[in-house]
């Protein structure tokens, strides 16, 4: 995570296609290598960008070998 001026990046963990159905019901925003860029909070789906975020970790935890996050 990193406020920036003109976007909120979040960074995810793998290869964005690995999201691409969360992605596409998300609302606006933009990517780039590993990152997602999102310009106002309220134009995206909170619910969908939480799903999201909790595979995100969910996957890193299973490929770092830890259990229970």
């Amino acid at each position: 995570f990193s406020p920036r001026k003109q976007n909120l990046t979040l960074y995810v963990y793998g290869y964005l296609e690995q999201y691409a159905d969360l992605l596409a019901r998300l609302g606006k925003h933009t990517t780039g290598q590993g990152c997602l860029y999102i310009k106002r909070l309220a134009a995206v789906d909170q619910g969908v960008l939480r799903e999201l975020l909790e595979e995100s970790v969910a996957r890193a935890a299973q490929e770092s070998g830890e259990a229970g996050t």
